[in-house]
C-alpha cells in the first residue's frame, strides 16, 4: 500500500502539473515521452537526456523541479487506468488517445476530454482496490450458487423421487426424471405432460423419444439438470443435443451446442454444421458454416466427406458453388 500511496501521489502531482485550468476547463495534456534505450539513458529523439519521469521516480515528489514527463510504461498504465475508467463510466464516445510510435506529443484533439479524465481519476481511481474486491466477492457467489444448484445433478443421478421414465430410440434402458424439472425447462415437455387429449402421462408411465439414443437422451437429461456438459460429451452428441434443443425449444441448449460448433468450426465439421444448421434453420452457424467451406473449398471440395454429402444435400450444394463464385467474383473486382 505506501508504493501504492506514492505512486498515487506522483500521479496527482502529474495530472496537476500537466493540466491548464482555464474557467474550470481542462485544455489538453502537454506530455512529454521520455524513452528508455538499452544503454540505459533516456531521450526525446537526441533533445533531451537524463530526464526523470514524474510518476515512477523514486525521488519525493516534492523535492523533483516541476517537469510535464513521462515514461513509456507510465504513459501506457495510464492510458490503461483511463480506459478502465472510461469503461466503469460507460462513455462509449471518449476518444482514445493516439500513441502513434512516431509522435511523442499527444495533440488537443486526440487527448481531449481531459476534464472528465481527471474527474474518473480523482473520483474513482480511489475506489480501484474497493471495486476489485467487490468482483472477487462477487466471483465467489457465483461459485456458491453455481455448486448449489448442481444438487439438481445428484438428484438425477442419484434417482432420487423421480416420477416419470424417459425411453430412448434404440430401445435402451428408461432414463428416471422429473416432471417438474421437464415442464420447467421445455414448454414442448409441459404441454406433453399437462394435456387433455389422451397424450398425457400418467405417473407410472414414460414417454418415448424416439430420436434420441440411450447416451445422447442421458446427455440431454444432464444437461437440463446441471445446464452444462463436459467437452468429450458434447464433442460426441452435438448434432443430435441440437435437434433435440431445437425441436423441445430448450434455448440453453440452442445457444450452448451452437457455441461449441462455431468454436471448434474446422474442415471436417463446416460440412455437418452446414447441414444441421439448414435443419434448424440458423442463420449465424449457416453463415459461418458456409463461409468457412468457400475460404477452405480446395480442401473440404476433394474430401471423400463431400462426395457423400452433395448428392443427399443438394439444395446446399448449390448454395456452396454459388457462394464460392460470388467470392471469386468479389476477389476479382477488390483486386485482392
Amino acid at each position: 500500500m505506501p508504493k501504492y500511496n506514492q505512486l498515487r501521489k506522483n500521479f496527482d502531482h502529474y495530472i496537476l502539473s500537466s493540466i491548464t485550468i482555464n474557467n474550470l476547463s481542462f485544455p489538453f495534456f502537454n506530455f512529454v515521452f521520455i524513452f528508455q534505450n538499452s544503454s540505459g539513458n533516456t531521450g526525446r529523439g537526441n533533445e533531451r537526456q537524463n530526464m526523470d519521469c514524474s510518476i515512477c521516480n523514486s525521488m519525493p515528489f516534492l523535492l523533483r523541479p516541476p517537469r510535464n514527463t513521462i515514461c513509456g510504461a507510465c504513459y501506457e498504465g495510464a492510458k490503461s487506468i483511463i480506459t478502465l475508467m472510461n469503461k466503469l463510466e460507460g462513455d462509449k464516445g471518449t476518444d482514445n488517445i493516439d500513441t502513434k510510435a512516431n509522435n511523442s506529443l499527444v495533440s488537443p484533439t486526440n487527448s481531449c476530454k481531459a476534464s472528465s479524465i481527471l474527474f474518473l481519476y480523482r473520483h474513482q481511481l480511489g475506489d480501484l482496490p474497493k471495486w476489485l474486491s467487490g468482483l472477487n466477492d462477487q466471483r465467489v457467489e457465483m461459485n456458491k450458487k453455481i455448486a448449489f444448484l448442481s444438487g439438481f445433478g445428484a438428484a438425477f443421478r442419484e434417482r432420487i423421487h423421480t416420477d416419470i421414465q424417459l425411453v430412448p430410440g434404440d430401445n435402451g434402458l428408461p432414463l428416471a426424471t422429473h416432471r417438474a424439472l421437464l415442464a420447467a425447462r421445455s414448454e414442448i415437455f409441459k404441454n406433453m405432460l399437462e394435456s387433455e387429449d389422451g397424450c398425457k402421462a400418467p405417473p407410472s408411465e414414460t414417454i418415448k423419444l424416439a430420436e434420441l439414443k440411450h447416451e445422447e437422451l442421458e446427455s440431454l437429461l444432464d444437461f437440463l439438470y446441471t445446464g452444462s456438459l463436459p467437452r468429450e460429451k458434447m464433442e460426441k452428441h452435438v448434432y443430435s443435443l441440437f435437434l433435440a434443443a431445437d425441436k423441445y425449444a430448450i434455448q440453453y441448449l440452442q445457444e450452448f451446442c451452437e457455441r461449441h460448433m462455431l468454436l471448434y468450426l474446422n474442415s471436417s465439421t463446416a460440412l455437418d454444421v452446414l447441414e444441421i444448421s439448414d435443419v434448424c434453420s440458423n442463420k449465424t452457424l449457416k453463415d459461418a458454416a458456409l463461409n468457412f467451406i468457400v475460404k477452405n473449398m480446395e480442401e473440404i471440395a476433394f474430401s471423400s466427406k463431400f462426395e457423400v454429402f452433395a448428392p443427399k444435400n443438394q439444395h446446399l450444394y448449390v448454395q456452396i458453388t454459388r457462394a464460392f463464385f460470388m467470392d471469386i467474383k468479389s476477389k476479382r473486382v477488390t483486386g485482392v
